[in-house]
Order: C-alpha cells, then sequence, then structure tokens
C-alpha cells in the first residue's frame, strides 16, 4: 500500500511538472492615449504596444479584437445572440449602435496591412498581416491611431444620460497559447480571454468629471482629492456627501493610470458621482487603497459600499491568496435589465438595484471576486466559464453564509430556522436544496453554446459551486482551502485549463480525481 500510494504521489507531481515545463504566455506592454467627446458620445485615441513572442512558434500575423465593431449593426454575433435569447432581445430596444475605425497599424513603423475575419459576421475581429515573422523571444512595436462611437448601454460597454462606461474599447491583441490563436467576436452571453499586459493609459476629459479606472491614478493632486473627500464620505456617511470639485480651472484634465500585469483596462465616468474611500489591511500587513464610487442619491445602501469592498478583500485574500494589486474598487452603475455586475482588473462596475443590504453586498462581494478569478486567474472564460463564474460563485455564497445566513440565489425564501443555523450547516441546507433544481446542461460547455442566458447562469455559477462543494465534503474545508490556495499559487498570473486545476488539486491531495471531473460533462442532477 506505501508503495502504490507514492508512485501514484510522484506520478501526479510530474504530471504537474510536465504541463509547467510546456507552458509558455505572450507578454504585451500597452501605452494609450484618449480623449473623451462627451457631446458625441466617442472616444479619439492612439495605442502602442510592444508585443513579445513568448512562443515556441514564429508568428506570420496576429489577430485583433477591435469589439466596439460588435456594436455596429445587426448581423454581428452579438445582435444574432441577444436576438435569439427572448430573454434577453428586450435590451435591444432604441439602442444606438457603436463602431471603431481610424485604424492604421503600424509594427516598428511599417505600415502593415490587415485581413478581414472569414465568418462576415466576425467584423470586431481583423488580422494583421506582420511585415516580417516574429521569431520566439523577440518582440515588436505595433501602433495604431483608433476613433470609437460608444453605442448606448445594453452590453458593458457604452453611456447611459451622463455615464460612460468605457470597456473593450481598444484594439486588442488575442491570446496565443498552446491551443492557437483565440479570436472570437464579442458576445453578451459569454466573457473573455486576455493577454497579461502592463498599463499606462493617459484620459482626457472635461474637469467635472469623477472617474475611476484599472490601475492606479498618477496625478498627485487628483488622487490627494478622492482620497480626502472619499476619506470624509466614508467617516461621515449620515447626511450631505462632500461631491467632487475638479482640480484643474481649465475645462479638460489629463488623467494617467498606470497598473502591471492585468488582463485588460476598464474605466468609467460621471459628474455627481459620490466618493469613498478608506484601506484594506491584510493578514501579511499589505495594504491596499479601496474607493467605492456611487450616485448621490437619498437613502442608498451605496453609503455602505466601502465595508462591502474591504471584507471581499479580506475574505478572499484569506481563503484563495492574498489581493496582488495595490487599488481595489467598485462603481454604481445604470440600472438596466441585465442588473448585476461586470468585473475588469481592480475595479468592477455593478449595475444591481440596491434594495437589500445582503444583495448589494452579494453583489459587490461577487465581482471583487473577479480579481482572482478573471484576472489573477487567467482562465479561458469563452470556453469554460465554469472555472471563472463557478469559483467565484462558490466563495460568495461562503460569504454570504458566514456573513448574513443569507444566499444570493434562494433570497427571501430561505426558512428562518434555517438562517438560524451556524454557517456551515446554513450552506449544507443551501447546496441541499441547490440539488433539487433542475440543471439539466453538463457544466463544462463552452459560453456560446448555451441555449438560454437563464441555463447559462445556473449552470456556469450554481452547479459548479455545488460541485465544488460536492469535494469540499468529501475532503473537509481545510484541505480543500490548502488545496485551492496551492492551486492559486501555482498559476497565479497565468491561464490555468481545467486540467492544470486537476492536476493542480491532484498534486495537494495526492489522489486520483478523475471519477469527481467526469460530473463536469454529466447532464442532470450529480
Amino acid at each position: 500500500m506505501q508503495k502504490s500510494f507514492l508512485t501514484i504521489l510522484l506520478s501526479l507531481i510530474s504530471i504537474s511538472i510536465f504541463a509547467q515545463q510546456n507552458y509558455f504566455q505572450q507578454h504585451l506592454t500597452y501605452n494609450i492615449d484618449v480623449t473623451l467627446n462627451d457631446k458625441d458620445k466617442s472616444l479619439n485615441g492612439a495605442e502602442t504596444i510592444v508585443y513579445k513572442n513568448n512562443s515556441p512558434s514564429s508568428l506570420e500575423f496576429i489577430w485583433f479584437h477591435i469589439w466596439p465593431n460588435a456594436y455596429k449593426n445587426e448581423s454581428t454575433a452579438l445582435f444574432q445572440q441577444i436576438r435569439n435569447d427572448t430573454s434577453r432581445k428586450e435590451k435591444l430596444k432604441n439602442v444606438a449602435y457603436g463602431s471603431i475605425d481610424g485604424l492604421n497599424f503600424k509594427v516598428d513603423g511599417k505600415t502593415a496591412k490587415t485581413e478581414a475575419h472569414p465568418n462576415p459576421q466576425y467584423i470586431d475581429i481583423v488580422k494583421v498581416l506582420l511585415p516580417t515573422a516574429l521569431k520566439p523571444g523577440d518582440s515588436i512595436t505595433i501602433s495604431t491611431d483608433f476613433n470609437v462611437k460608444l453605442p448606448s448601454y445594453f452590453s458593458r460597454s457604452g453611456y447611459a444620460e451622463t455615464e460612460f462606461m468605457v470597456t473593450q474599447w481598444y484594439p486588442k491583441p488575442a491570446v496565443f497559447d498552446k491551443d492557437g490563436w483565440h479570436e472570437f467576436p464579442y458576445l453578451d452571453m459569454g466573457e473573455f480571454y486576455s493577454e497579461y499586459a502592463d498599463y499606462k493609459v493617459n484620459i482626457t476629459l472635461p474637469s467635472s468629471y469623477v472617474v475611476g479606472a484599472t490601475g492606479v491614478l498618477q496625478n498627485a493632486n487628483e488622487l490627494r482629492a478622492y482620497k480626502t473627500i472619499g476619506a470624509k464620505n466614508t467617516s461621515m456617511r449620515a447626511g450631505k456627501p462632500t461631491l467632487y470639485a475638479p482640480v484643474s480651472k481649465s475645462e479638460t484634465k489629463k488623467l494617467t493610470y498606470s497598473i502591471s500585469n492585468v488582463p485588460d483596462f476598464a474605466w468609467f465616468a460621471d459628474k455627481d458621482l459620490v466618493i469613498q474611500y478608506d484601506t484594506v489591511k491584510l493578514a501579511s500587513g499589505k495594504v491596499v487603497d479601496a474607493f467605492s464610487y456611487y450616485h448621490n442619491k437619498k437613502n442608498t445602501l451605496w453609503v455602505n459600499s466601502i465595508d462591502y469592498i474591504k471584507d471581499a478583500t479580506k475574505k478572499y485574500s484569506q481563503w484563495i491568496g492574498e489581493y496582488e494589486y495595490p487599488v481595489v474598487q467598485a462603481i454604481e452603475g445604470p440600472k438596466n435589465n441585465s442588473s448585476g455586475g461586470m468585473e475588469y482588473p481592480t475595479i468592477t462596475l455593478i449595475t444591481s438595484p440596491d434594495a437589500k443590504k445582503e444583495t448589494l453586498d452579494g453583489v459587490i462581494t461577487h465581482e471583487v471576486g473577479h480579481n482572482w478569478f478573471m484576472s489573477m486567474l487567467g482562465n479561458n472564460e469563452r470556453m469554460h466559464t465554469w472555472q471563472d463564474e463557478g469559483f467565484n460563485t462558490f466563495y460568495q455564497f461562503r460569504y454570504e453564509a458566514e456573513k448574513y445566513r443569507s444566499n444570493s440565489i434562494f433570497g427571501d425564501a430561505i426558512p428562518a430556522k434555517i438562517k438560524e443555523l451556524p454557517a456551515d450547516k446554513f450552506l449544507a441546507s443551501i447546496y441541499g436544496a441547490l440539488t433539487n433544481v433542475p440543471m439539466e446542461s453538463a457544466i463544462d460547455i463552452p459560453a456560446a453554446d448555451f441555449k438560454t442566458s437563464e441555463e447559462y447562469g445556473l449552470i456556469s455559477y450554481a452547479k459548479t459551486a455545488l460541485w465544488l462543494y460536492i469535494l469540499e465534503s468529501q475532503i473537509g474545508e481545510e484541505k480543500f482551502d490548502k488545496a485551492f490556495q496551492a492551486y492559486f499559487s501555482e498559476w497565479k498570473n497565468k491561464h490555468p485549463t481545467p486540467a492544470d486545476f486537476k492536476a493542480s488539486f491532484e498534486k495537494s491531495l495526492g489522489v486520483n480525481l478523475d471519477k469527481y471531473f467526469e460530473l463536469l460533462n454529466q447532464k442532470g442532477k450529480f
């Protein structure tokens, strides 16, 4: 028995080491300048990208996502997907289209030819042909101008009244990994897969706007104003908040943001945002800046949003691994018919009505949690949504159970006697109830293959959380957490696949998990 166990353990360890030895990922460095015209809802920008080829292959071209074109007309993959989903097509009433143009790609200063994607629906993807092949280990500099017409807000990016949600807005190389290129169109149901990069972004806009963005604000005077006003609003939550007054006396201001080793960059702007500021001290002693931005309206539960951001950051750091970035933020967006939230590195947009503190806290926690499951662990969300949304939901459920004895799925339907149980018993009751919810599809399905958004959400989020809970129940919470922490440490800032997750857990636990992982492909109840 001893020899057999040792043989199995060594085999599992060697599989994991072999996988890491054959692993590579590209690295990008962005410098972007962009100007917002808030009158005609447009952006004028220019970017320079240093693209390093860490793969073993020479590259003759690079696929680029130009996702604003997904909003250009009703024939795109985005519009077709929404129209084919009866629960979502109402979103398309009276929309204003968006687009990107003015592209003039250059590679190391030489004009580069481009080719359209062969699928006519994929006008938000373009192939940039390289003048000479990019050899392994070499780097090139790619530059282009771009103009973006922002759409009305109905799917992540756009404008609503005075607020701007500037997401998926710049030309962005698709991921190239061991499986090749991952060029795919923008979809409403189905998220992203992006290369890690360092960003320096200059944003020029009217001085009256408050901006929340990925990364750290480099303008000392502006940052000081945000922190001073924000700290005052945090300490004095009753009564009228102190509102931002422009630091600059000129009509416009240029804000610079910087961040390293993240998979995306997004920014948001509005004039009536209340700022809250505080710090989060983690167990290691690291201190993280925390900001909340929300609309100035009476009796809003957002006055406590800074606490929810801090609590989520502390708990996820404790359970999974320390929060890596210097800042964590949440911003209130417009309510729409897909209320919830959307995550970006170091900042999340929340579009959920703040009817109850438990509900708002749960949504903020889920979206802040995506800093772990999207940003620090950058799996392919389009192919394996469960590895992002499901993992995050599992920890959200734990957070809600410990803090409130609540659950974002069952809400007010939870009996009072269940809420009186200890957190572990409460959570067991929640998952027990979840086993009775019809969930027919298998978990490991590409996002675009789900027939409805309801099925997509139920399977990718809830069924995956149940799947993880089954394993946790079998091995115990302590062993489960240690295994997950080892997975996080091993694959942080990389692109882990389901096989990588399996190998990491098998190495930590010293057991074969084939039968457990087969459940990912099982239809119906477990």
